[in-house]
C-alpha cells in the first residue's frame, strides 16, 4: 500500500511539473489535443499504458528465470 501511494505522489508531481514550467505552452498543446478525434487519443492512451505496463513489469524483475 506504500508503495501505491508514493507511485500516485510520484504521478503528480510529474504530471503537474509541464503545468508550472510552461502553462502557455500547456494551454496550446491542450488546445491541439483538443482537436483530436476520440480514436487517435484512445490509441494514444493504450500505447501509454502499455509501455507504463512494460516499464513496471521490466522494473519488478521481468520474468523469473
Amino acid at each position: 500500500m506504500k508503495l501505491l501511494v508514493l507511485l500516485l505522489g510520484l504521478l503528480l508531481v510529474v504530471e503537474g511539473l509541464p503545468y508550472l514550467t510552461f502553462p502557455e505552452a500547456m494551454k496550446k498543446w491542450l488546445a491541439e489535443v483538443a482537436k483530436l478525434d476520440s480514436g487517435k487519443l484512445r490509441a494514444v492512451g493504450l500505447v501509454a499504458m502499455a509501455l507504463g505496463f512494460l516499464i513496471l513489469f521490466l522494473a519488478r524483475g521481468g520474468l523469473p528465470e
